[in-house]
């Protein structure tokens, strides 16, 4: 007689399918990733962002029969936390929360093994009692009741005692002489940082001095947010800032002077180059480390944030076998990644590609990269002489900021050169106008400039906790009514609430906002000393420009930003344009 066959146990993903959270075929993708990386279903499913920390994390507990509670906005008293050592609660990534008598109830995000547990009761000398929370939501916790790094310092204090004014002189003027174990415990503590800067997907770090305190910021989707650290890191600056030197190879000695630096940084899957500049102020020296993901940038273009039309605009531009392509826009928004997406499209086998940058943020394959050395001479203008010498088919100019590069940049671009470039201007239709201040003659430049594209980064609606958003102005309901052609009623309108995914904010992630100015015959002979950016723009929109607001409400329409985000990005320039 054949035994019945054993049903296979139940996982997270099942049940989030009975719930409608997840798909069948979705799960098969979570199943696969899950056997290839050999992680847990439900950290495969958050990775994957097929379903919320929430639903997933809710699911896991019920799998394990143990309750689910939000800690994110939770405030445990004082005594509460005392009741577990630091090194416990770190070690298990876990939250006293309450006690009752005895019995003290702490939040985990992995179920622990029974021995664990059995560990944990012998180790506090109590009953315990477990529940399950977000790893997001224990982490925001864990730093806003300890810092991050609370963990570290207080091993340096354990260590060293609690005199630690020793340290940072030792460590800064004799750092061969300094004690290993505080050596190998500053390198955790600058670990942390930039590993939880990789966890909170931020741009930059910036660490600055004050009297009483060291403030750390991180800039996430555009703006800087404080984390919060102990209170004893004011003591540890000149220690972090001999690692972080050290790091990235710049002189511990001097303190006088500005430096700037390169880390080249691998973790996990992932490989990372973070920029270093240090600058001296009267409390210490502050840090500013530009965070630069080399596999982040590889994207498609349609990654990027166009509409169709727009993508297919740049698709054909980066095929062409001459012209100029500018990018225009402040620093921050996005100009490099599209530029190298566009570079990536143009890359094969028959065409060289060379570029001109300062710095060279990502190397990228097939294509040659030059950096400039303005100290020995190789400027920009004086880069680009010789590489027009090397028979290249795309130039891309990391930036023009003189009447010679222009000029060399255009005659390139009239004579068998397509070229790309960035320039500062607000919009896409005064990059012409720049061009004619800085002495580029109207006739060249109507015949090299094909296009010009402006954009900004506008951070994303959080799609966990997104809800219609009923305090939109009058005004600006209608004008988005008037540019969309709809009644008022059927307008989208959302925001996000504020959730412990988006940390509160509202927003998760960014999305690129494009305005495309094309060039051609009719709007070429328009070009002439001291033509208004006006009537260019009144030319332009006769062959469909439409303005970066007017763009944005396109993706207010589509559920991706909010009415308040794009009005922040693009109220200066509507004013400027009225």
């Amino acid at each position: 007689m054949t035994a019945a066959p054993q049903s296979n146990p139940l996982e997270v993903g099942d049940l989030l399918v009975e719930r409608g959270v997840l798909s069948p075929k979705l799960l098969e993708l979570v199943r696969r990733r899950q056997a290839r990386l050999g992680i847990p279903q439900h950290r495969a499913i958050v990775e994957l962002n097929y379903a919320s920390e929430e639903d997933t994390y809710r699911a896991l507990a019920q799998l394990h029969g143990l309750p689910f509670e939000d800690v994110s906005a939770l405030e445990v008293p004082a005594e509460v936390l005392q009741e577990v050592p630091l090194k416990l609660i770190f070690h298990y990534r876990m939250l006293p929360l309450r006690r009752q008598e005895e019995l003290l109830t702490v939040a985990v995000s992995e179920p622990l093994l029974p021995m664990e547990q059995g560990n944990l009761r012998l180790m506090l000398h109590r009953p315990l009692a477990f529940v399950i929370s977000t790893p997001s939501a224990i982490q925001a916790a864990l730093r806003r009741h300890f810092g991050l790094g609370a963990e570290t310092i207080q091993q340096l204090r354990d260590e060293r005692g609690s005199e630690d004014t020793a340290l940072e002189t030792v460590f800064d003027v004799k750092p061969a002489e300094e004690d290993p174990a505080v050596q190998a415990s500053i390198a955790r503590l600058v670990d942390q940082i930039l590993m939880e800067a990789l966890r909170l997907d931020a741009t930059d770090i910036h660490l600055e001095p004050y009297s009483e305190e060291i403030r750390l910021r991180y800039r996430i989707d555009g703006v800087l947010q404080t984390i919060p650290v102990p209170a004893g890191l004011r003591k540890l600056h000149a220690p972090l800032v001999s690692r972080l030197k050290i790091m990235a190879g710049l002189n511990i000695a001097e303190k006088r002077l500005p430096q700037d630096g390169r880390i080249a940084m691998k973790t996990g899957g992932g490989t990372y180059d973070l920029r270093v500049s240090v600058l001296p102020t009267c409390h210490g020296e502050a840090l500013c480390l530009r965070v630069l993901g080399r596999q982040s940038l590889f994207l498609d273009l349609a990654q990027l944030g166009m509409e169709p039309d727009q993508e297919a605009i740049m698709r054909e531009l980066t095929q062409l076998p001459q012209g100029m392509v500018l990018l225009t826009g402040p620093t921050g928004s996005g100009k490099t990644t599209t530029l190298y997406a566009a570079l990536t499209q143009a890359n094969d086998e028959g065409r060289k590609i060379i570029t001109l940058e300062n710095p060279v943020e990502y190397q990228l394959p097939g294509i040659a990269q030059i950096q400039t050395r303005e100290e020995i001479g190789l400027t920009f203008a004086s880069g680009l002489r010789s590489i027009l010498r090397h028979d290249p088919d795309v130039i891309l100019i990391g930036e023009i900021r003189d009447p010679e590069t222009a000029e060399i940049a255009m005659r390139a671009a009239q004579t068998g050169h397509l070229v790309f470039s960035t320039l500062h201007t607000n919009d896409s239709v005064t990059a012409v106008t720049r061009l004619l201040e800085m002495g580029v003659e109207p006739s060249v430049l109507g015949s090299s400039l094909v296009a010009c594209v402006a954009q900004r980064l506008a951070q994303r609606i959080c799609r966990h906790c997104m809800e219609p958003d009923p305090a939109v102005p009058a005004a600006l309901r209608e004008e988005m009514a008037r540019t969309l052609g709809r009644p008022e009623s059927a307008l989208e309108l959302w925001r996000g609430r504020g959730c412990v995914e988006c940390r509160q904010r509202g927003y998760r992630g960014r999305i690129g906002l494009f305005e495309f100015f094309v060039l051609n015959e009719d709007i070429a002979d328009l070009i002439e000393p001291g033509v208004k950016a006006g009537r260019l723009r009144e030319a332009a929109r006769r062959y469909g420009w439409r303005s970066l607001r007017e763009i944005g409400w396109f993706k207010v329409q589509q559920r991706l930003i909010t009415v308040a985000e794009l009005h922040r990005l693009t109220r200066r320039l509507q004013v400027g344009q009225s």
